[in-house]
């Protein structure tokens, strides 16, 4: 952050008075290491490791659900890998409910009922992960640093001042 103080100068050569900056002062400002940044990264690398294989399950239920509702071929191979993969994933909730059908869509519910159950799972797992080993953000330490020079163009003076000053931000 630079504060300028200007004094006016007279130009002899072309008659008119000019504004140039003459002295200035620049705060410079520096954040130290913050305790516990480190596991707060760590943490939220642990949450994202967790939700990934669980967005993975959700996309390809996702996909189940889609071919099943548009009447994809079932002879097509990639449909069968793709009904043989998730069959397991599927299984416990498939005597729930009812899947309405017209010629070969069908809707099949237990199918979405398995996809809200998985992503209620997975955001279960991420809280509890959080909350166990997330530390909230301490105080940060700043230091400041103030450069003062007076007539930059004429004589190089330099004085240097620092003050530490902490700042609390959550």
């Amino acid at each position: 952050m630079v504060t300028p103080r200007r004094r006016p100068q007279q130009n002899i050569k072309r008659g008119y008075k000019e504004n140039v900056m003459r002295d200035y002062k620049e705060v410079r400002p520096t954040e130290l290491e913050e305790l516990g940044r480190e596991q707060r990264a760590a943490t939220f690398r642990a949450t994202q490791i967790i939700l990934l294989p669980f967005l993975f399950i959700e996309a390809v239920l996702g996909l189940r659900v889609v071919f099943k509702l548009i009447g994809v071929n079932t002879a097509n191979p990639f449909a069968t890998l793709l009904y043989s993969v998730t069959a397991f994933l599927v299984a416990p909730f498939a005597g729930l409910f009812g899947s309405p059908a017209l010629g070969n869509m069908v809707l099949e519910i237990s199918t979405i009922i398995a996809m809200i159950v998985y992503l209620l799972i997975a955001w279960g797992l991420e809280r509890i992960v959080y909350v166990l080993f997330y530390r909230p953000r301490g105080p940060v330490s700043v230091r400041q640093t103030i450069v003062s020079d007076q007539a930059p163009q004429l004589v190089p003076v330099e004085s240097t001042q620092t003050t530490v000053t902490k700042h609390t931000s959550v």
